[in-house]
Formats: C-alpha cells, structure tokens, sequence
C-alpha cells in the first residue's frame, strides 16, 4: 500500500508574450482541470489553437470526482481516454442502499446489453486529470502553469485578461474565452456575475482509505447504519485498492477536528473492523450546494463546468455534467471561430446547458432533502418511506440516496426540428443518443465510434440506396459543413463511398424505431437534431441551416 503523489509539471516562462500592445490569441481556457482540459483537447481535435492557464503546478489533491458516468465515458471515447480511463477504473452497474443492516433497494445503471461502456466507473480525479493533460499535450495544446489570471476585461470582439506569473505580469488577448476555474471560480467574482441556488447546512467526511477488501464493484449507500447510527455513509471502490468513504457529520461538527486522524480513524474501524489494516490517503470535509449562474455566455466569455453551475454530490452530477458542458460547447465554439456560424450559435450553448443545469440541480436538492432532511415533515417521509422499502416494492422506487447523473434531453433546444412523423421510443429530437453494436467490413464494432464528432446523419435501409438518395447523402457529405452519411442495413451491403454500418442484432432498429427509410440528423455532440421516415433533400437542408443557429433564439 502507499498513497499517490502528484506530479509536478514544469513552468514555462511566457515573456515572449509580455509586449505593448498585448497579443492576441485566438482561444484561451482558464482552468486546467476536467472541463478545461476536455475543452482544450476538443479544440485540438478541431486543429485549434489554444491556450491554457492554470494557477496551480499539479493536478487536484485528492479523489474529489470520482465517479464517471456512461454518456462522460462516451465523451472521453471521442477525446482519445477512454479506453485508459476504463482500463485503470472501477466498473460497475448495481446500486444498494441499506437501512441500518438491511438491503431496501438496488439499481442496475445499464439493464440491457449492447452498450460499449458501462454505467459508471470510478477513478479519483486526479489520474482522469494526468490521462487529460498527457492527451492535450500530445495533441498540442499549449498549457502554462503557474499562471494565474487576476483579471479580465470584456470587449466587444474579445476579452483581455491580466495574467500573474513568477516572472511577471503581463496582459492577453482572447478572441474567446472559456473560464473553468472551478466552484470557487475567481473570475467569475472577479467579473461579479451572480450564482444563485440553494446551500445545505450539512457536513460530510470524505475519507480515501488504501485497504485491500473483497467488498463488490457496487455502490452501497446506508441510512442509519449500526457503526454510524442516525446519519449515512457511502462507500465506493476506486482504482489501486482505494476506498471512498463519506461519512454524514451534521451541521454542527467541527471541520477542522473533524479532519484530524485520531477522529477518523475510530469511525473507521467502526466501519472496518479493528483487523482489517488501512491507510489514509486523504481526508477532507465538504459542505455542499445547489445553485448556477443566470447565464453562462457573457459575450465573448464562457462559463463552463463548477465555474457555472454547483451541485451536491450525490448523484455524481458535477464534473458528469462538466464533461457535457465542453461537450455542448466546443463544436459550437469551433464552428464560430472558424466561420462556419454566427455567434448567434453560442447562445443555444447558454440555453441549453443552462436547461441542463437546472435538471441537475432539481434531482440533486431532492436526493440532498432525502438524505439529510431540514423539516420534521420531510425526514417522516423519509423514515417511513425507508420502513416500508423493507417490506414493500411500491416504496423502494421512493428511496432516493442520490438518483445517478445521466445526460439531459434537451428537447427544448432552439437548434432541434420538431417531428414530422409518427416515432416510437427514446430518441427525440434533442436526445443523447443510444449506442449500439454494429458491424462494419464484417468486424465487430459501436454505432458511437463510427459517428464520431462532427455532424452525422443514420439512413436505414433494406437494399442498397438508389441513385436519387446517394446524390442527397453525397451533397451532405460534400457541403459547407460535411454531414458523416452512414448507411444502416440489416445484412451487408456494398455502396461505394459510404460507410454501411450492419445492425445484425438489430440494437439500433429497436432504440432508433427505424425501418427502412428512417433518416436521423445528429450533433456533433451526438444528440438527435431530427429524424424522418423518409429522406428528403429540403428537410435536411432546412435542419442543418437550424442546427448551425440560423433561427430565432430559444424562449
């Protein structure tokens, strides 16, 4: 056993930029964190120049977010971590909440096959941030640590920000600026922008403890437990034997006596046993909220991530949500800087994950009511709720010991074309879209990695295209800005200059209600812009001029 060490990665000096006038530069992130970092290797990908400035010389101390849901997975999948992020995480599915000794109710995150990831890992933050900077570096983004914005003044076509480093002070110029900067997000008082939501008069003991234990990859969550009677714990697996444990206080627990080893080590072994050999990696106290900016576009400054919104953390809502965030935002940013849209398009970013913020705030005040209740009123609900779960089915789906982060609908969404036609299922315009097994050149592979990160559109057929349909797919693919036209067949089918993706269990023609002319228009970021049962030139078109923001803003 021995507790992880963080990094230390080297400052670089930026006198080459301490000039009158400033210099500009295209794209600047403050923040290098989860979302600042999934900005900036999306910009990479889109063969952006970008800019990162950090205070701090490492990453965070501390397991801090560590559960990752499916649709962040997904996104990782199209940054290029994925596949390391799932190999060195914890995978699991199932969620089991206890009321003192007793099991009162379980979840399944993923209940039916045909998904490449699973509903959920858990890794401590700081590895998904070293796998992030080592991909952004790799792609070449230009990250300065030791930089610490002290400033910014926006303007009309760009902002300026004062930067603070060991060699001086010196002033920059973004054309765009993306501010992650965190909870506490200095820019953001800076700017003096308000957030407004919800504090919870509570405290929680977070406790990363590196034991080897035969406990399940599973989420257990208890109310009341016997080691830790009248509060709640929760416990987590996390990568190389280490153990997230929290543990509720009460508003009235000292924070800093708290923290101290001879506290925690006690409620441990209580937890534990007194056999069982453990060692502290990190220990912290965490107070919580719910609240987020009034609107997260400022003109030429966008917010992103805890900067813009906060949550408690049941439900694993905060950096899930960041990742969605970046995700919403950097297509839309890149086709803005690259002049493929107006900044008119930037605004559906405000709209629509300030929609999703509000989502995420609802379901994580009412698990934050469940869990520790402030009225005589709610915690009778709770208790009997929790009593009758014991014996009785109807009660379990009541039980709330943090409804799960999944990704929101954003049905709502100015850039969505409204049906036309008669659909079954799920995926509605302003969906996240549903994966599935496929195969392509007769090897196994998943409908997401094949969509990959620009707009896509799904054609579903039984027989080889005619010609009229391939000329209306070819001018997508040709267009100002390329739609990746794929081919949907039941069997294999060979059409030249079209990928086929063969849905030979058919996973996609279930979740998509698709049949033979079924036509999707999808997001970059892989949520549904539009479907129709039959293609048609105009109303492609007309969904890709709605798409790339040339309509009214959303209401």
């Amino acid at each position: 056993m021995g507790a992880y060490v963080n990094p230390i990665y080297p400052y670089k000096s930026s006198t080459e930029w301490m000039t009158t006038p400033p210099q500009r530069k295209p794209l600047i992130v403050i923040g290098a964190g989860p979302v600042g970092l999934a900005c900036a290797i999306d910009a990479r990908l889109q063969g952006l120049e970008v800019l990162v400035l950090d205070d701090d010389k490492t990453v965070s101390v501390g397991s801090r977010a560590v559960c990752y849901a499916k649709r962040s997975l997904e996104i990782l999948d199209r940054l290029g971590i994925a596949n390391e992020a799932c190999g060195l995480g914890v995978s699991w599915n199932i969620g089991r909440t206890f009321l003192e000794e007793d099991e009162v109710y379980q979840f399944n995150l993923v209940p039916d096959a045909g998904h490449k990831r699973p509903g959920m890992i858990n890794l401590q933050q700081y590895h998904v941030e070293e796998m992030l900077i080592a991909r952004a570096l790799e792609l070449g983004a230009d990250i300065r640590w030791q930089h610490k914005v002290t400033a910014v003044t926006p303007s009309a076509d760009h902002a300026t920000l004062t930067v603070e480093t060991p060699d001086g002070t010196f002033d920059i110029e973004a054309d765009w600026l993306v501010v992650a900067d965190g909870a506490r997000s200095p820019i953001r008082r800076h700017l003096g922008l308000d957030i407004e939501g919800r504090v919870f008069q509570d405290r929680f003991l977070i406790a990363d403890v590196i034991m080897k234990a035969d406990y399940p990859a599973e989420r257990w969550f208890w109310f009341d437990p016997p080691f830790h009677p009248n509060q709640s714990v929760l416990l987590h697996k996390q990568s190389n034997n280490v153990w997230r444990i929290d543990f509720q206080l009460g508003w009235d627990a000292d924070p800093e006596e708290e923290k101290k080893p001879e506290k925690v080590i006690p409620r441990l072994k209580a937890m534990l046993g007194d056999e069982r050999p453990f060692e502290l990696e990190w220990v912290s106290i965490y107070t919580f909220q719910c609240r987020r900016m009034t609107d997260f576009r400022h003109g030429r400054v966008l917010f992103a991530g805890d900067a813009a919104h906060q949550v408690s953390p049941f439900g694993a809502r905060g950096a899930n949500s960041g990742f969605q965030d970046a995700d919403d935002l950097m297509w839309k940013l890149g086709l803005v800087i690259k002049g493929q849209a107006s900044e008119k398009l930037l605004d559906s970013y405000a709209a629509d994950r300030q929609f999703a913020a509000d989502e995420n705030i609802m379901n994580s005040t009412r698990s934050t009511d469940f869990i520790t209740p402030k009225s005589r009123t709610s915690k009778t609900f709770r208790n009997q709720v929790l009593a009758l779960a014991k014996h009785h089915p109807f009660a379990r789906k009541l039980v709330n010991s943090g409804r799960l982060s999944v990704p929101s609908f954003l049905t709502g969404s100015v850039l969505n074309t409204p049906d036309a036609d008669a659909f079954e299922g799920n995926m509605v315009p302003g969906a996240p879209m549903d994966d599935a097994p496929v195969q392509v050149d007769g090897q196994d592979a998943w409908l997401l990695d094949q969509v990959g990160r620009g707009f896509a559109a799904l054609h579903f057929v039984d027989a080889a295209p005619d010609a009229q349909t391939l000329t209306t797919l070819l001018a997508l693919k040709q267009s100002a800005v390329p739609v990746n036209s794929l081919i949907v067949a039941r069997q294999a089918l060979q059409v030249p200059g079209f990928p086929v993706l063969v849905d030979a269990q058919g996973w996609m023609a279930k979740r998509y209600d698709a049949r033979p002319g079924t036509t999707y228009l999808l997001r970059p970021d892989q949520h549904v812009l539009a479907r129709w049962r039959s293609l048609d030139s105009a109303c492609l078109q007309a969904a890709m001029g709605r798409a790339l923001g040339q309509v009214g803003t959303q209401a």
